[in-house]
């Protein structure tokens, strides 16, 4: 399966992002994902299967528990492949951080100005 593919699920994404802050048990995992999206236990560990079987996810027993992480190899081959791209956006996001900073300029300086007339 190809990663976007593995990615294109909002269930699979959900998965990640929680795994993303730390290394979880399948219970937490499976508590988080029925409550959202109220789907099955057998239905999240099948998208959890699908995570583990195509590099997005590591599990390790740890006595009756099973532990979930990510696992970063699926995720660096997506940003490889999705390097040849960053120049469509970078720039994009490179003028909003600069129109960002002029906003946040602007209101400290217009702050600035009303406390020296007060």
């Amino acid at each position: 399966m190809h990663a976007f593919d593995v990615l294109g699920d909002p269930v699979r994404r959900r998965i990640l992002e929680v795994l993303a802050d730390g290394e979880q048990t399948s219970g937490a995992v499976t508590a988080v994902i029925r409550a959202e999206f109220g789907i099955s236990q057998p239905a999240v560990s099948q998208h959890l299967k699908v995570l583990r079987d195509n590099g997005f996810a590591t599990v390790r027993p740890a006595g009756a528990r099973r532990l979930y992480a990510v696992d970063d190899t699926a995720l660096r081959q997506a940003d490889e492949w999705l390097s040849r791209f960053r120049r469509f956006w970078t720039p994009h996001l490179t003028a909003m951080a600069t129109e960002v900073a002029r906003g946040k300029r602007q209101r400290r300086l217009a702050a600035d100005t009303l406390e020296e007339h007060r």
